[in-house]
C-alpha cells in the first residue's frame, strides 16, 4: 500500500488543470480516502509509472506531492476515526 498526498498550487487556471490531471491519476490506481489523499494497492512497476506520471504533471517550483510506503502489513498501521466508513483496499470495486 502506497499513500499519497499532493498539494497543487491552484491560484491559476493552469493550477486548477494540474489539480485535475493528478487526481485523475490517482483515481485509476487506488481510492479517494481524503481530497487530495489517497491510499493505493500497487506493485512495485506500478507504483514506479504512477510516481513518474505524477511528477511529469506536477509544476516542481509549486506543487507538492508525497508518497507514504505503508507495505504489504498496511493493515496494521491504518486507523480510521470519525466519518466516511473505511473501505476493504484489496475487496471487491463494484463500478
Amino acid at each position: 500500500m502506497v499513500l499519497i498526498t499532493y498539494d497543487v498550487n491552484t491560484q491559476d487556471a493552469a493550477g486548477r488543470r494540474r489539480l485535475r490531471l493528478i487526481a485523475r491519476q490517482c483515481v485509476n490506481y487506488g481510492q479517494r480516502v481524503q481530497n487530495s489523499v489517497f491510499e493505493c494497492v500497487v506493485d512495485a512497476a506500478q507504483c514506479k509509472e504512477l510516481q513518474h506520471k505524477l511528477i511529469s504533471l506536477m509544476d516542481k517550483e509549486r506543487d507538492s506531492l508525497r508518497f507514504y510506503y505503508l507495505g504489504n502489513k498496511y493493515q496494521a498501521k491504518v486507523e480510521h476515526f470519525g466519518t466516511k466508513a473505511s473501505y476493504e483496499p484489496e475487496g471487491v470495486l463494484m463500478v
